[in-house]
């Protein structure tokens, strides 16, 4: 049988392979250690250094959010406090303007039975009473806006 050149090289390369000690390729079981346990060390750096970033953005972001939702929540509360002071002060001029008026018109009514002379006096005193205390109001009122947007 002939044996081609080919499968001669084949052969040759395959015994040398198998005859070569093992020991000029392998490490020794403490060098294996210690190659794991720096790669073990190296991973658990990394992992580390990764929940730092993680942990500190994290952080930031829910400081910056916190913040801007105290801000959100001043500026409603305040908005809100306004309108409703605002809306009270309404409430309290007008039921002050119609009891004054309900007064007045029951203080004419007397005066026409008793005294009409004084009750055509008394009807010009009380209108300009009226017109002053509106006045009045409504400049309280917008200095109380401007008070409130300068707070």
């Amino acid at each position: 049988m002939k044996i081609s050149r080919f499968a001669s090289l084949a052969t040759i390369a395959l015994s040398s392979v198998l005859l070569v000690p093992n020991a000029a390729f392998a490490q020794t079981a403490g060098q294996d250690a210690h190659a794991a346990g720096q790669d073990t060390k190296s991973a658990a750096d990394n992992t580390g250094q990764a929940v730092k970033k993680t942990t500190k953005k994290g952080y930031h972001k829910t400081k910056h959010a916190t913040k801007n939702a105290t801000a959100d929540t001043k500026s409603g509360t305040d908005k809100a406090y306004d309108s409703t002071k605002e809306g009270t002060n309404k409430v309290y001029d007008k039921t002050k303007e119609t009891t004054v008026k309900g007064y007045d018109k029951t203080k004419h009514g007397v005066q026409k039975v008793f005294d009409p002379s004084a009750a055509k006096k008394s009807e010009a005193k009380d209108a300009a009473k009226e017109t002053r205390m509106k006045t009045k109001d409504n400049v309280d009122q917008t200095k109380e806006k401007v008070e409130d947007k300068t707070n």
